[in-house]
């Protein structure tokens, strides 16, 4: 069996290791004669592997005390309408920063509400999205309910390096493509959240990591699904939770724990990261766009001096194995994701059909 080394943005590529296990796993759990898939969400198997689960990402991160850990469905999506409906607590505007098309979705979902005035707080449209916003010129409202950032722009390649002060406002982000990547201080937050398709398991499972001063406190009162306070009670079980990602993410965490937590992970994507960048940085063939200081360690997007080559780079990298590297259709070029499963054997082998393909058709 020959595998390939998988760019894609999302779903993207899981460890292989998980991925084995799983295998192995597949028609009977632990001798209990039953595959995960067929379990029971309310059994004791299930609901051991969701406790282990939970407690293996609380290690991870050092969730603090007076944080609810939840395992949802709905994607980042349904979480950009779940949590203007959940937070406001009565104040009148919001705060968001715009650094991209995900940030862009969460301020429209806001506005579509209409329960808040949506503030955004700083842009970097004058720039294409290139960069992030300095923090000493966002413009935060005094009587926001919180003030929400997207860490990474999976589209535009920009991350913010580190996580920016707002003072007491509750902070909220988007981590779907960096959460678990490198350590964070999730005291920080108020509620951080992060579809699993990246760095954490398969599609379909949504992680929200939420203050417990922050639940309950919905006014108007709201119906039980979008409600946190409903999933904090029930234990993520309210309806039946997507019980075979929550397994492979639990794998997923087992393993980051023993390859060294998120400090090791946080080190070898840095390597990954700049081996990439420099190769892209030393060809004049290639660009990328975005600011130095801001470019994102887990999507890397660039560009062909002749984008009518594109197509013929794409084709040529797939005879390697190195697939779902074309970029995302609103702005093209090309793009690789390189989430934690991304060994650097991956990354080494794009960076070998940089050089070649510049020096053949360059």
């Amino acid at each position: 069996m020959t595998r390939v080394f998988n760019f894609s943005a999302g779903p993207a590529v899981l460890p292989e290791s998980v991925l084995q296990q799983a295998a192995d796993e597949m028609l009977d759990w632990h001798g209990s004669g039953q595959s995960v898939t067929e379990m029971s969400h309310r059994g004791k198997e299930f609901t051991e592997i969701a406790a282990r689960a939970e407690a293996d990402l609380r290690t991870l991160l050092a969730v603090p005390e007076g944080y609810h850990v939840l395992f949802l469905q709905g994607g980042a999506s349904l979480q950009f309408e779940m949590i203007p409906l959940n937070l406001l607590r009565g104040q009148p505007s919001v705060d968001y920063v715009h650094t991209g098309e995900w940030a862009k979705k969460a301020i429209a979902a806001a506005r579509k509400l209409g329960r808040a005035e949506v503030n955004v707080a700083a842009s970097a449209e004058d720039r294409s999205f290139t960069y992030v916003p300095d923090r000493a010129d966002w413009q935060l409202s005094e009587d926001a309910a919180y003030v929400h950032y997207t860490a990474n722009e999976t589209i535009g390649g920009v991350e913010f390096s580190s996580v920016p002060d707002v003072g007491e406002v509750p902070l909220v982000s988007d981590m779907s493509s960096t959460l678990l990547s490198r350590p964070l201080d999730v005291s920080r937050f108020g509620l951080i959240y992060a579809g699993a398709q990246k760095n954490i398991g398969p599609a379909g499972l949504t992680i929200v990591i939420v203050r417990d001063d922050l639940v309950g406190l919905a006014d108007p009162p709201l119906t039980p699904m979008l409600d946190y306070a409903t999933h904090v009670k029930a234990g993520s079980m309210y309806n039946t939770p997507p019980t075979y990602a929550i397994y492979l993410a639990g794998l997923v965490f087992a393993q980051l724990l023993a390859d060294g937590g998120l400090a090791a992970a946080e080190q070898r994507n840095i390597a990954k990261a700049e081996l990439l960048y420099d190769a892209i940085d030393d060809e004049p063939f290639y660009a990328n766009p975005v600011a130095p200081a801001d470019r994102s360690r887990m999507n890397v997007p660039f560009t062909l001096a002749d984008p009518g080559l594109d197509a013929d780079f794409l084709a040529t990298a797939a005879e390697r194995g190195l697939t779902q590297l074309k970029g995302h259709r609103s702005v093209g070029g090309m793009r690789a994701s390189i989430y934690n499963a991304m060994p650097i054997d991956g990354v080494r082998a794009l960076v070998d059909h940089l050089r070649d393909f510049a020096a053949e058709r360059g």
